[in-house]
């Protein structure tokens, strides 16, 4: 495993629960934080990759490997 990951913890869960097709209210539900952190989060990804919206972070995120669709095959 790469030391030096792009997402932090939370990150990479929120963004695999995205792609599990949950929203921002049941992502912040599951995760017992706010919707404004979930956003947060995610906002935060979108600018540290430098993409438009939550698709596009999703595919870069998974074209540099920080997240894959294994579990979906």
């Amino acid at each position: 495993m790469n030391p030096e990951r792009f997402l932090t913890k939370r990150e990479r869960e929120i963004f695999e629960l995205l792609i599990d097709n949950y929203d921002t209210i049941e992502i912040a539900n599951l995760l017992n934080i706010s919707e404004k952190t979930v956003r947060n989060h995610i906002s935060n990804v979108i600018q540290k990759l430098g993409v438009k919206g939550r698709s596009q972070a999703i595919l870069e995120l998974i074209r540099i490997g920080e997240l894959t669709l294994d579990k979906y095959s």
